[in-house]
């Protein structure tokens, strides 16, 4: 099983209504085909009422063992249904990373 799929498989746990894993290693300096950066989007009830730093440690405590090995980084991009609905549908786009891509 990849990493992204086991990562997708924890996240589910929050019953989300949309949820995308990317695996945006590419984007940086690390060997082909590299599981080490990963953006992902997530909008569920689950996050209501919270601030996005609670939010963060929903999906911390979710991936505590993906975090404390292979994966160097996360961004994470959590709404609400109401909240994703106001943003159209839409996440901010990732940058690239200095040097990365070789």
């Amino acid at each position: 099983m990849t990493l992204q799929t086991q990562i997708e498989q924890k996240l589910a746990a929050l019953a989300p209504d949309v949820l995308q894993v990317e695996n945006e290693s590419h984007m940086h300096n690390v060997p082909a085909n590299s599981e080490t950066h990963f953006k992902v989007t997530l909008v569920s009830d689950s996050f209501d009422g919270l601030m996005p730093v609670k939010r963060h440690q929903k999906i911390y405590a979710l991936l505590a063992d993906e975090l404390s090995g292979p994966v160097h980084a996360l961004a994470m991009h959590l709404y609400t249904p109401s909240e994703w609905q106001a943003r159209g549908g839409d996440r901010p786009d990732s940058p690239h990373c200095r040097g990365g891509g070789k």
